[in-house]
């Protein structure tokens, strides 16, 4: 038996596969004989059980390489992210739309009906919205990656319908924070303003600090995605879409944790100096869901932003 994990090779992709080998290893799920990281780059987890494949997932016939009978789930986290896929309109239909497609349907020829977990993204929300959004809140996403992933999550619960796939949508806070150098995501600043003043570098908030955040530490964000697989469809009802659990957070209660981690001298590198093409996207996005339903299925959420932030520094940071 195996498991598919699309983006297996990015930062939250290799944590996940970690996570689903140790799983594994104490019979949370069944005992794996691999797991298929599926990126353009081959994944540096070094375990015998961990298969790297390179290629296209918008190519119907490399998706059909990847995931076979002996595929027990699919973890489609591959994605062209908000910021690419508002510049570059169709890399980002093709990658998030046609990708999600293609995969689709690769897990249908199987017959199977492998457990298909998609990661979708708050972007789906937009407009008008209640202080709290409710899973059932009608989509209106105010950006192209909004509108791919929500096309993506109509797709998997109607494949799921069908009994093509037994799918679960995980709609994903902003997942803070993410080491290494800042990426297309138009979100991508909410680890920067705690990333590069912890490593003494200046950082720039792009939107108001008043801005709402739905944030996830990485570590919170890995543990739900695995405990996903072990949910049974019947706890899931005709609507496979969850808002995981997250923290609402200001910007500025970022930069508040920022300083009471790190130090004023820390909080003093972070400028705020505001990008419309970020706002515009940002916030059009929710900063608090009801999440009632998902931690009643065993799902979690950090604590506190201090939490999140000491998270890294203690993993990244210097001296670490």
């Amino acid at each position: 038996m195996n498991i598919v994990v699309t983006g297996g090779a990015g930062f939250l992709g290799r944590r996940l596969i970690q996570a689903l080998l140790e799983a594994s290893d104490k019979d949370v799920i069944p005992p794996l004989d691999r797991i298929v990281s599926v990126d353009l780059v081959a994944c540096s987890l070094d375990d015998t059980r961990v298969q790297s494949i390179t290629g296209d997932i918008a190519d119907p016939e490399f998706a059909r390489s990847v995931i076979s009978r002996d595929t027990i789930a699919v973890y489609h986290m591959a994605a062209a992210l908000s910021g690419q896929s508002e510049a570059e309109f169709d890399t980002g239909m093709r990658i998030n739309l046609d990708g999600t497609r293609a995969l689709l349907e690769a897990a249908r020829e199987t017959g199977t009906s492998p457990r298909f977990i998609f990661t979708s993204s708050l972007a789906v929300f937009g407009g008008t919205m209640p202080e709290v959004v409710p899973e059932t809140l009608a989509l209106m996403p105010q950006s192209s990656y909004g509108a791919e992933k929500a096309l993506g999550e109509i797709l998997v619960n109607d494949y799921s319908r069908k009994g093509f796939i037994d799918g679960l949508v995980c709609r994903l806070p902003t997942i803070v924070v993410r080491p290494g150098k800042p990426n297309s995501a138009a979100s991508s600043f909410a680890s920067g303003i705690i990333r590069e003043p912890v490593a003494g570098q200046p950082s720039n908030a792009p939107v108001p600090l008043d801005t709402r955040m739905w944030l996830s530490s990485p570590d919170a964000a890995v543990a739900n995605l695995a405990h996903a697989i072990t949910l049974k469809a019947s706890s899931l009802g005709i609507w496979r879409v969850l808002n995981l659990p997250g923290l609402c957070v200001t910007v500025n209660e970022m930069l508040n944790g920022l300083e009471r981690v790190v130090g004023r001298e820390a909080r003093a590198l972070v400028s705020n100096d505001i990008e419309q093409r970020v706002v515009d996207i940002v916030c059009s996005w929710p900063g608090d869901f009801d999440v009632v339903r998902p931690l009643g299925l065993g799902f979690s959420a950090d604590a506190h932003i201090d939490d999140v932030i000491r998270q890294y520094v203690n993993e990244f940071g210097p001296g670490a």
